[in-house]
C-alpha cells in the first residue's frame, strides 16, 4: 500500500512513529518456549525471535512510505521518516549484536573440552564446593545445579554461559527502551507542532531525538 503524502496529517505521521514504538518495545515481552537444555539462553530467546520479525515488519512499513506519492518533502514527513529510519536502523544494529551475542554462546558451549585426569580430578563434590557456592544461597546451588545437569554442561560452565545471556538481554533491552522512547518523544513532537514551517533549520535541537543520540555516541566514539 503506496502513501498520499500530500494527504498525510501530522496525526498520521506521529501514529506512524507511536506504532513503531509500540512494535519494538513488544520486542521486550516477546515469550518464547525454552527447552530444559537450553535453559541458559532463556534471557535472549524472546528478543531474539520477535525481533527479526519486528524489524522486517517497519522496514516493509517504511518502503512503503517511500513509495508514496509525491515523495515526502514537508518538515513534518522529512523529521518522521529521519526518526523512523534511525530506529530501524539502531534496531537492526542491536539485534546484529544480539545473535552475535548468542553465537558467542554456543560456540563456546558446544567447545569439547578434553577431560581431567579422574586421578588428579579433585571429588566432584569438594570441586562443586570450593568453586561454585560463592554467593549462592543452597537453594540457589541446587537450581544451577539441576539446570546445570538438564544442559549437559558443569555448573560453572552453566553460569558463564547464563551470565552472558543476561548481559546480551540487558543490552538488548536498553536498546530497544531507547529506541522507543525516542520515537514516543517524536511522535509528540510531530503531533504538538502547530505549522509545518519548522525542524529543519532550528539548529541541533530541531533533529529527531535518535539521530540526536546517535550523533552524541558518534562523537563519543572518536
Amino acid at each position: 500500500m503506496t502513501v498520499n503524502h500530500a494527504l498525510l496529517a501530522r496525526a498520521d505521521l506521529a501514529d506512524l512513529l507511536a506504532d513503531a514504538a509500540r512494535r519494538v518495545s513488544g520486542i521486550l515481552t516477546a515469550e518464547y518456549p525454552t527447552p530444559a537444555g537450553r535453559s541458559y539462553l532463556h534471557p535472549v530467546l524472546g528478543a531474539l525471535a520477535a525481533g527479526p520479525r519486528v524489524a522486517a515488519g517497519l522496514n516493509e512499513r517504511l518502503e512503503d512510505f517511500l513509495a508514496g506519492e509525491p515523495l515526502p518533502a514537508t518538515p513534518a514527513a522529512l523529521f518522521t521518516l529521519a526518526s523512523y529510519a534511525s530506529a530501524l536502523g539502531w534496531l537492526t544494529e542491536s539485534l546484529a549484536e544480539l545473535t552475535t551475542s548468542v553465537d558467542r554462546i554456543c560456540t563456546r558451549i558446544g567447545i569439547p573440552t578434553q577431560p581431567p585426569d579422574p586421578v588428579l580430578a579433585p571429588p566432584a563434590a569438594a570441586k562443586r564446593d570450593s568453586e561454585f557456592d560463592f554467593g549462592f544461597s543452597a537453594l540457589e546451588l541446587a537450581a544451577i545445579r539441576t539446570a546445570a545437569e538438564n544442559a549437559g554442561l558443569a555448573p560453572d560452565d552453566y553460569v558463564e554461559a547464563l551470565s552472558e545471556a543476561l548481559l546480551a538481554a540487558s543490552r538488548i533491552t536498553d536498546a530497544c527502551m531507547e529506541i522507543s522512547s525516542g520515537l514516543m518523544e517524536d511522535a509528540t513532537y510531530v503531533l504538538g507542532e502547530a505549522s509545518d514551517s519548522v525542524w529543519i533549520n532550528d539548529g541541533p535541537h530541531s533533529l529527531p531525538t535518535l539521530v540526536r543520540s546517535l550523533l552524541t555516541r558518534m562523537g563519543g566514539a572518536e
